[in-house]
């Protein structure tokens, strides 16, 4: 990189954990990584860290305060920054969704006409309820959504979602979906910074694809080549290499992670053997 780049990440919650994690794994971890630690540099890259609340990084970034930042797309939707998705980074998934009680008879979004609806996300909320022509009123809560419709201050509720286990432990139910997040990587509009921003996003993204994919190696007759290589999930041809054993040749592969699980006993009835599958380090399409 030509010069020191700024870089702001969540300092707790959700986020924080596996936005180190994904630093950690691209070789720029902080050089005094630690819960209380508000600024550092990092070890192999010239990346200054700031580590503030999630919430306030799509500010950050679009004031210029840093040049990039890890935050969710439903603070950047909720705080109305203009700032610039460079990378999604594939974890902190989550869903803004409308729930009521086990015992509401309401059944979709469409139903909450005329309620009112207790949320911490009111800007999102307005957007999308006007875009289906839902009439509500929205009273804006702060802590333990999902607890409103129980003290009475709300008839539904709209909050983010992972697992939708609280929704049930607190005795609520979707009724739909309103906006999809996940943690990203942000710029801010107009950065003249490109080629250190193109290296960051560069190598943060090789790490991501690389956790998605998996190395699989493999023994198989030369006859059987043919249903072995077309089982295969991979957007490239694999590598085949003579063996030392007459009429056997090795299959490399990358394929994706998620169909292992099926591809595995698939592999094995067309004749393959020996198979390996090792995780990735690193992967620059």
């Amino acid at each position: 990189m030509n010069r020191r780049l700024s870089l702001a990440l969540p300092s707790k919650g959700r986020l924080r954990e596996p936005s180190w994690s994904l630093l950690e794994a691209s070789g720029v971890a902080p050089q005094e990584p630690g819960e209380r630690v508000l600024q550092s540099h990092c070890r192999n890259a010239d990346i200054d860290l700031l580590f503030v609340r999630a919430e306030d990084v799509p500010e950050y970034v679009q004031d210029g305060v840093v040049d990039c930042g890890i935050t969710g797309l439903d603070l950047i939707s909720e705080r109305e920054c203009d700032v610039e998705v460079l990378l999604r980074l594939g974890y902190g998934a989550c869903s803004l969704q409308a729930a009521v009680s086990m015992e509401d008879d309401a059944r979709s979004i469409e139903d909450l006409s005329g309620r009112r609806i207790a949320t911490s996300h009111p800007r999102i909320a307005a957007r999308a309820l006007a875009e289906r022509g839902v009439d509500a009123e929205l009273v804006q809560v702060t802590g333990s959504v999902e607890i409103s419709p129980r003290l009475g201050l709300a008839d539904a509720i709209i909050d983010l979602v992972s697992t939708g286990s609280t929704l049930r432990t607190n005795g609520l139910r979707s009724i739909g979906t309103l906006f999809e997040s996940e943690a990203v990587l942000v710029g801010r509009v107009g950065s003249t910074d490109y080629e250190a921003r193109r290296t960051l996003t560069m190598v943060l993204g090789s790490v991501i694809n690389a956790r998605a994919n998996r190395y699989l190696l493999c023994n198989v007759a030369k006859d059987r080549l043919a249903e072995v290589t077309a089982l295969l999930p991979t957007s490239g041809s694999p590598t085949i290499m003579d063996l030392a054993t007459p009429g056997v040749v090795a299959v490399h592969a990358l394929v994706p992670a998620a169909q292992i699980w099926s591809l595995l006993p698939r592999l094995e009835a067309c004749g393959a053997s020996s198979i390996l599958t090792l995780p990735v380090e690193r992967m620059v399409p």
